[in-house]
């Protein structure tokens, strides 16, 4: 077939849905997931989001590494993490039930060895609610601290899918994320658009090391080069 929806769901957020196609010009199958009129993922662009997850786990030293991420999607970004074999345990928190659901179920490609992973363990629930809770990221060890803490959710801090995301990116918001993290710790955070230096900045008053790192990789539909911006930050010591 040259295209099949998979699935189609109304959530909180509106309607989700799953759905696959061949693509002729590039001879492959392409998963892409939309909610409500925009896209969120498409597995044509995947490099940026994979590189989020193996930079972040790259700056950490040491072995039996504690990993949370804040978004799953097509599951690139706990693919990566979970690529290195020092990462000990990961936490995948992703608002949108039916998406744990689609990995579950393997009806996307990184689904199978996501939930087969002893590892890695998925968790419903509002990322941005949680990281100002005082339970914290994991329902089963509240107050829970992580080596490294990745996020793919917005489009960027600028683009969020939704108003109650925007105080995430404010500097309320992430000292709440770097209390999340032990001493030392890694935040990593995904964005669409070109590094923005006063969001940097902001990054600045509560972590050390700040970066933002742009990521390129070919855009086949266009026929040039795309780019989006990983920002890696560390916790204090």
């Amino acid at each position: 077939m040259r295209f099949q929806e998979l699935d189609w769901q109304q959530t909180p957020m509106g309607e989700l849905s799953l759905r696959v196609r061949r693509d002729p010009a590039l001879d492959r199958e392409v998963h892409e997931i939309k909610l409500n009129d925009e896209f969120l993922m498409s597995s044509l662009f995947t490099v940026s989001e994979t590189e989020l997850g193996r930079r972040a786990v790259t700056r950490l030293d040491g072995t039996d590494l504690d990993v949370a991420v804040g978004g799953l999607g097509l599951g690139c970004t706990a693919a990566a993490v979970l690529d290195d074999d020092r990462v000990r345990s990961l936490v995948v928190v992703e608002a949108l039930a039916p998406v744990i659901d689609w990995h579950e179920r393997a009806l996307l490609p990184a689904g199978g060895t996501l939930a087969a992973d002893p590892r890695c363990r998925f968790v419903h629930g509002d990322f941005f609610a949680m990281v100002a809770s005082e339970q914290g990221l994991d329902p089963q060890e509240p107050g829970r601290r992580f080596d490294a803490v990745v996020v793919d959710i917005d489009h960027s801090p600028r683009h969020v899918l939704h108003e109650s995301h925007t105080g995430f990116y404010f500097p309320e918001g992430l000292a709440a994320l770097r209390d999340r993290l032990r001493p030392g710790g890694v935040f990593a955070l995904w964005s669409d658009d070109r590094p923005d230096d006063e969001f940097t900045a902001t990054l600045g008053e509560q972590f050390t090391g700040v970066t933002a790192e742009v990521v390129t990789f070919d855009n086949p539909l266009l026929r040039r080069e795309a780019s989006s911006t990983v920002y890696l930050a560390r916790a204090p010591r």
